[in-house]
């Protein structure tokens, strides 16, 4: 299988690790620890270091109740540093954002991917601007917007209902010019989902094998992990690195984590041991 993404075209002969660089002030986990450019950028370059297949910038926080922030803003916080990574690093480049305005503006700069959270968006502005980029494209499943997704979400069959929308959005962005050898597909653990929905899709991923696609997960120090118990975001590393080798040992590709050299190292080992 191969994921293409702009010139660049992504084998998965083993999982990749995407390293998570926020650029905000209030995301769940690690916002305002890289507040300016040069201590983001300098992140940036130890993800790849310790191990990191490709980086993803955000510049909005998507946090449940996170409030939108401006997309002069989001630009101000996001190309600077992707510019400068650009320039210093040779890993494909994604930006997390939901903007077409961002969208058009990193893709100018030189990113790779976009990683789209509002893939059950209706305008499809976004999505003409990937396909003219030949860039790679991260159709995430959410119910509602961040700001709305965790007041009291629903489903009949979650996992039903998430692939569903994966062949859905697949047709669709093929229909814009996007084609599927373009498209990585993303459940959006904890976007729209109680913990029993996240682990019902966990359970159940084989399901998205139908879709045909590389499966990126984004377990990474999510609430989840915890169940319940007053666990810090900090601390969540362990169930982390079980659930991701969970997912790896059922086809899963790429994984989404703020704990980069810690995954590699754990996906090494599975890895070798399969290989013996």
């Amino acid at each position: 299988m191969i994921w293409e993404c702009r010139e660049r075209r992504l084998t998965f002969e083993r999982p990749l690790v995407m390293g998570i660089l926020n650029l905000t002030p209030d995301s769940f986990s690690d916002g305002g620890r890289h507040p300016d450019l040069p201590r983001a950028v300098a992140h940036g370059e130890q993800l790849v270091a310790d191990g990191a297949d490709l980086l993803d910038l955000g510049g909005e926080s998507t946090r449940p109740g996170a409030a939108p922030v401006s997309v002069a803003e989001e630009i101000r916080r996001v190309l600077p540093v992707l510019e400068s990574l650009r320039s210093l690093l040779q890993v494909p480049l994604s930006v997390d954002t939901r903007q077409p305005e961002v969208a058009s503006a990193a893709l100018a700069a030189g990113a790779d991917i976009i990683n789209d959270v509002g893939a059950n968006r209706t305008d499809p502005a976004l999505w003409r601007l990937v396909a003219e980029a030949r860039a790679g494209y991260v159709a995430m499943h959410m119910q509602g917007s961040p700001a709305t997704m965790q007041r009291e979400p629903r489903y009949d069959d979650v996992a039903g209902e998430v692939n569903a929308f994966f062949l859905d959005r697949l047709q669709q962005l093929k229909g814009h010019g996007v084609p599927p050898a373009r498209v990585v597909l993303d459940p959006g653990i904890g976007f729209g989902k109680t913990v029993e929905h996240n682990l019902e899709l966990l359970r159940r991923q084989e399901l998205f094998d139908t879709a045909g696609r590389p499966i990126l997960w984004g377990v990474s120090r999510k609430s989840f992990l915890a169940r319940g118990s007053a666990v810090p975001v900090d601390h969540r590393l362990p169930a982390s690195l079980a659930c991701t080798l969970w997912c790896a040992g059922r086809g899963a590709r790429i994984f989404r984590t703020h704990d980069v050299a810690e995954t590699v190292q754990a996906l090494r080992l599975w890895d070798l041991l399969g290989r013996t």
